[in-house]
């Protein structure tokens, strides 16, 4: 039953950690407009402020893991870089260590303790809130709650590990030797999932004089090696920022143990705490010397990497490549320096537009072939496709944003509108391509199958579809307004094919030739297709406009017969 019970709390952990980071990356990505975007990049622009904050958020909750755990889901969400969620990583590795100040003993603070409260608070901020951020907020504290449920199931399963004689004979045996000790304290911190717990062990072991304060340091440094294992299961299922980031985790802990060894093994680590706190070291203040030996190493540590960020960041980007079909997930062309040129700022927003477009029709495309195909394992790129999609829209309407506050010529001022309605109509062209996905997932799920007739008939209007998206992207690139033209022919064909395949797929019906479930996702693929279709229309409108859409013109033509009614 024991066994039963390891296994079952440690799965069952496991999964809802998955569950809640899943849930509250969701939520930020939802609620963070661009206002909480904003403040965190003030926050975070500045190194030493990065590592302030991640400092103070870690001592707040009393948890590294939780703290990285959230800067891996910010950067999952968009709305941290690389290079900022190290700075705010090297800050939660200082405040992890103020826990080792005010425990004692076994005394570890569980942030489980509070996930009941935050699901329950979560929840009903969700259920009764009447405002969309208010539901995203409730969203994301129940995800935070389930993430920090799932790390208590997780600790209660390796809880008899602290208890053990053997445990503590383990420490005895393996600490003695600097690198041995770094081992067993990385093993054990990464099986308790809690540098906090692992620290207090230590803490516990010189106080009895079971082990020496020189053999405490190793121990000590192993378990900033193994904290660094919650935030590379954090950074399961994400993009590959967030792994970066969780790398980074890891690369900037395993190099200052590395280093650091050098300084253990020669004896000058125990001379600077020696040098640090005052007096003889004894069994009644050994738990004070290793705690500061733990705030020695991480500060140290950082003050080192401090300068060498980007250093840092480009090791991840070598350790953790991107693939070759891997998405670019942030703006290319959008330069903060060229705002004050609004000429060349302009064009740089069209770049990242059409760049936009071509992604959103690639996961429209990649969408629609796993349909035909039923192979899921080819839609697993369309999520963050849409993703980049999403976070490309905000990054260009806030940069169109920066620009018009800008001094305009008349022909800038109407083209900053045209391009915001674009970008809003590319996004709802992403959002399709997740409708699509979960069309293919229902067939596949559901074994559903569609007559040769209407699988063909899909297969006549995709095509047709496909060639607009084409030519949509050419007419937008290249600004051609005879290509735009084209576009709104297909855009005609596209909406004759809806008409003429629901006919069908009602004949097919009443022929008793289809089945009703495989009926409605026909027609939900056919609605899909040609909502497509008019957003691409009124991308090719915008260019036919000589991107001077008739905005002005179509909201007086509303007044006006708005007054007429």
């Amino acid at each position: 039953m024991a066994v039963q019970g390891f296994i079952f709390s440690l799965i069952g952990g496991l999964g809802l950690f998955f569950f809640g980071m899943q849930v509250m990356s969701e939520g930020l990505k939802k609620i963070a407009g661009e206002r909480l975007k904003n403040i965190l990049y003030i926050v975070t622009k500045l190194p030493i402020i990065g590592v302030l904050v991640g400092t103070f958020v870690t001592f707040l909750i009393q948890s590294s893991s939780a703290t990285t755990v959230m800067v891996v889901g910010f950067v999952n969400a968009g709305l941290l870089t690389l290079k900022q969620a190290i700075t705010v990583i090297m800050g939660a590795n200082i405040g992890t260590t103020i826990t080792a100040w005010i425990v004692s003993s076994m005394a570890v603070f569980k942030i489980s303790h509070y996930a009941l409260p935050l699901i329950g608070i979560g929840f009903f901020i969700s259920f009764l809130g009447r405002a969309k951020n208010t539901k995203f907020l409730g969203q994301v504290i129940m995800g935070f709650g389930i993430l920090f449920l799932g790390l208590g199931f997780m600790k209660e399963a390796f809880d008899p590990f602290k208890e053990s004689q053997r445990v503590k004979d383990i420490f005895v045996t393996f600490s003695r030797d600097p690198i041995l000790g770094v081992l067993v304290g990385m093993i054990f911190t990464m099986l308790l999932q809690s540098s906090s717990a692992t620290i207090a062990i230590v803490q516990v072991l010189a106080f009895n004089g079971i082990i020496s304060f020189p053999a405490a340091i190793p121990l000590v440094l192993g378990d900033n090696i193994g904290t660094t294992i919650t935030a590379q299961l954090a950074a399961v299922g994400t993009n590959i920022n967030a792994k970066r980031a969780a790398m980074a985790h890891t690369l900037f802990n395993l190099i200052g143990v590395s280093y650091m060894l050098v300084f253990v093994y020669n004896g000058w680590f125990v001379k600077a705490i020696d040098f640090i706190i005052p007096g003889e070291l004894t069994l009644k203040n050994v738990m004070f010397y290793i705690a500061v030996s733990h705030s020695f190493f991480n500060i140290i540590n950082t003050l080192i990497f401090l300068p060498f960020i980007g250093v840092l960041e480009k090791a991840c980007l070598w350790v953790v490549p991107k693939k070759k079909d891997a998405v670019e997930i942030g703006p290319r062309y959008l330069e903060k320096h060229l705002l004050n040129t609004p000429p060349i700022a302009l064009e740089q927003a069209r770049k990242e537009t059409v760049r936009m477009l071509q992604l959103a029709c690639k996961s429209v495309s990649t969408a629609v072939n796993g349909f035909f195909e039923g192979n899921l394992n080819s839609l697993k790129s369309v999520p963050e496709m849409e993703q980049t999609v999403d976070n490309l829209q905000s990054e260009i309407t806030q940069y169109l944003i920066e620009i018009s506050q800008r001094n305009l010529s008349q022909v800038e001022s109407e083209e900053l509108p045209v391009l915001i309605h674009n970008v809003n109509d590319i996004e709802r062209i992403g959002d399709h391509s997740e409708n699509i996905i979960e069309l293919a997932e229902r067939k596949i799920e559901n074994k559903l199958s569609l007559t040769d007739d209407a699988t063909r008939e899909l297969m006549l209007m995709w095509n047709e579809l496909h060639n607009m998206m084409i030519k949509t992207e050419l007419a937008l690139e290249k600004n051609d307004v005879n290509t735009a033209r084209d576009v709104l022919g297909h855009e005609g064909r596209i909406n004759v094919f809806q008409t003429e395949l629901k006919k069908s797929h009602v004949n097919r019906l009443n022929d008793g030739k289809c089945n009703l479930k495989a009926g409605i996702m026909f027609i939900d693929l056919v609605d899909n297709l040609e909502k497509v279709g008019d957003h691409l229309s009124n991308i090719a409108q915008s260019v036919i406009g000589e991107m001077r859409w008739k905005i002005y013109g179509k909201l007086e033509r509303k007044e006006t017969v708005e007054k007429r009614m």
